[in-house]
């Protein structure tokens, strides 16, 4: 496919255009206390999120046969009934691609003696983006539109897995690797003339994703671009606000999280901006 050789050079690209630049110094600086609390709460919150999403119940008959396309979103829908295991099987290309930017990143010099930095920015931004994720996908009761397909047996259409359409989860994850990848490679390399293509492509993979997801029945539109701006702004704000020369915007630690019935007790991190 097109789109996916068009992303193979771009990564090829990003891999060599540093190895003739001389080595820089990091732009970001981490800290193994609040790193650390930063990536416990994100890793216990995906946690407890998944546990709220693996108790969701089914839909019920009644529900299912009171469910009007009238009752959605003008701007949704369209979509309401699309389905097709293709377009979801298509769209884990792009998903795991996304993966492959950032690591691809550490074969650059500059940034392969940050190797380890900017590994724990990318577990910390993946962690925020999923923690956000599965406790919105795990509280929130929305039908994904293949529900709305009446052609599709029952058994799959009331299943619990098809009632967490908001938000998008493979959009956002996705959106998050991809603008990571694009945020790093223009602070290390604030000069490279491959910035607009960089971050055009960081914009276009998880496009396509939160496309085929639509296409496939699993998210509507809105989904997506709830999804896809979560995932973005985790994966350029979390490198932004390591950044040294970030230093009107602190990260200090808290107290715990509590959400009815279930219960996280943790320390967590807050964002003080100093004006």
């Amino acid at each position: 496919m097109l789109k996916n050789k068009i992303l193979l050079v771009v990564i090829c690209l990003i891999t060599f255009s540093g190895f003739s630049q001389e080595k820089k110094e990091s732009p970001y600086k981490t800290d193994f206390v609040k790193d650390g609390i930063w990536i416990t709460s994100a890793v216990g919150l995906n946690v407890l999120g998944v546990k709220i999403i693996q108790e969701k119940d089914a839909l019920s008959l009644t529900d299912l046969n009171n469910l009007s396309k009238d009752d959605i979103w003008g701007v949704d829908r369209w979509a309401a009934g699309y389905y097709s295991e293709q377009a979801n099987s298509d769209s884990y290309i792009p998903f795991y691609a996304s993966f492959v930017m950032p690591f691809a990143l550490l074969l650059n010099e500059n940034e392969r003696g940050n190797a380890g930095q900017i590994s724990v920015l990318f577990v910390e931004t993946m962690a925020t983006t999923g923690a956000l994720f599965t406790i919105t996908a795990g509280l929130v009761e929305k039908s994904r539109p293949l529900v709305y397909n009446e052609s599709l047996e029952t058994e799959k259409r009331i299943d619990s897995d098809e009632q967490r359409s908001f938000f998008a989860g493979h959009t956002a994850a996705t959106a998050a690797a991809s603008f990571f990848a694009a945020k790093v490679f223009n602070d290390f390399n604030p000069d490279s003339p491959l910035k607009p293509l960089v971050w055009g492509i960081a914009a276009v993979v998880p496009a396509s994703v939160g496309y085929m997801r639509v296409k496939a029945g699993k998210h509507f539109l809105t989904d997506n671009l709830i999804g896809y701006g979560i995932g973005a702004a985790a994966g350029i704000l979390i490198p932004e606000l390591h950044k040294k020369t970030n230093k009107n915007l602190q990260i200090y630690p808290t107290t715990a999280f509590n959400q009815g019935e279930y219960n996280f007790s943790s320390q967590g991190l807050a964002l003080n901006y100093k004006f």
